[in-house]
C-alpha cells in the first residue's frame, strides 16, 4: 500500500529509541516520493518546511506553503502533500504519540488539553507563517528540539518533552486566543473511513455497489456524495491512488513494471502504460530512469 510504504520509508528515516514515541526525519517531494496522498492517523504530526514550496490538504482544504511554514496535524485529521506545479520542497517531518505528554491520573492539563486535541479538538488554526506574531516562540522550540536531536545527549528524551510542553503553551495559547472556532471532524468521518477502505483494498477490484454498501449509501447517493467531497469520481480516485503508489514502487523498489502493475490491480500492462503516461507525462520505464537518474545528480550536490 502507498501509505504503508510512506511509513515503511519513515521507520528507516527513524533513528529514536522504540520506547520514546518522537520521529522526525526529512523528507523531499517529489525526490523521495511523487506526493502524500490524504490519509490519517492517531499520532500528532508536524511539517516544517525547510526549502522549495508545496502543497498541503487539511481536512480537504487545500493551501501552498512554502520554506519556514509549520503545520500542525492533529490526530485523526485528514490530510495530503502534495507537489506545487513543478517545483520541489524539503521538509521535515515530525510525528509523535500525545500520550507521552499526558498524565495516567488525567491532570488537569491531559483533560483540557491534550485528551480533547486527542479525541475531538480540531486546531483552529493549522498553520503558521513566519508573518504570524506567534511564529518565531513557536519555531524557537522546534528548532531546540531539533538541535537535541542533532547530538541525542544524555537524557535527551527530558529535553525533547520539555520542548513539546513548551510548544503547546504557545499553540494552546494561541488557539484560545483566536476567532476561528475549533472545527467539527464529524462531517469527515464517513469519508475518512471510505478513503482507508481504498488503501487497504486498491489492489483488488473495488466496484461502486460494494464501496456504496460499505458506506450505508445507495450507489447513486454514494456517488454524489464522493464527488463533491472529493472534486472527482471514485473511479477516478481509485485509479489515481493506484497510480501514485505504481510511481511510489517504481522509486522504491526493482520490481519489473509488468510485476508493479499486477501488484496495483492492473491487469493489463498496456492499458496500465497508458494511464501512467497520461497521468505523469512519461511512461513508466522512463519516469523510473528519469528520478534514478536526478536522486543521482542531487547526491553529487553538497548541501
Amino acid at each position: 500500500m502507498y501509505i504503508q510504504n510512506y511509513e515503511t520509508y519513515q521507520e528507516k528515516k527513524t533513528h529514536f529509541d522504540a520506547d520514546f514515541p518522537y520521529n522526525t526525519y526529512p523528507c523531499c517531494i517529489p525526490q523521495d516520493f511523487p506526493s502524500v496522498p490524504l490519509h490519517w492517523h492517531l499520532q500528532m504530526e508536524i511539517i516544517y518546511v525547510k526549502k522549495g514550496r508545496g502543497t498541503v490538504s487539511i481536512d480537504l482544504a487545500a493551501e501552498n506553503v512554502t520554506a519556514g511554514d509549520i503545520i500542525f496535524i492533529a490526530p485523526g485529521q485528514l490530510h495530503g502533500i502534495f507537489q506545487f506545479e513543478n517545483e520541489r520542497v524539503e521538509y521535515e517531518n515530525i510525528l509523535f504519540d500525545l500520550a507521552m505528554l499526558m498524565s495516567k491520573n488525567n491532570d488537569l492539563c491531559t483533560s483540557d488539553f491534550f485528551e480533547p486535541l486527542q479525541l475531538t479538538y480540531v486546531p483552529a488554526k493549522n498553520i503558521y507563517t513566519p508573518a504570524d506574531p506567534a511564529y518565531r516562540r513557536i519555531a524557537c522550540h522546534l528548532d531546540r528540539a531539533d538541535e537535541i536531536c542533532r547530538t541525542f545527549p544524555p537524557a535527551y528524551q527530558l529535553a525533547i518533552k520539555g520542548c513539546l510542553f513548551s510548544l503547546f503553551y504557545e499553540l494552546f495559547s494561541d488557539w484560545q486566543g483566536s476567532a476561528a472556532e475549533p472545527k467539527s471532524r464529524r462531517p469527515l468521518e464517513k469519508l475518512k473511513q471510505i478513503l482507508k477502505y481504498v488503501e487497504q483494498n486498491y489492489q483488488k477490484r473495488i466496484t461502486i455497489e460494494e464501496i456504496s454498501s460499505y458506506s450505508d449509501y445507495s450507489p447513486s447517493h454514494f456517488m454524489k456524495y464522493f464527488k463533491n467531497a472529493m472534486g472527482m469520481s471514485f473511479i477516478e480516485y481509485v485509479n489515481d491512488y493506484r497510480l501514485m503508489t505504481a510511481a511510489r514502487m517504481l522509486l522504491s523498489c526493482d520490481d519489473t513494471i509488468l510485476a508493479i502493475a499486477g501488484e496495483i490491480g492492473f491487469d493489463n500492462l498496456s492499458h496500465f502504460n497508458r494511464c501512467f503516461k497520461k497521468k505523469f507525462g512519461k511512461t513508466p520505464s522512463a519516469y523510473r530512469s528519469f528520478h534514478e537518474t536526478a536522486i543521482s545528480d542531487t547526491s553529487q550536490v553538497p548541501r
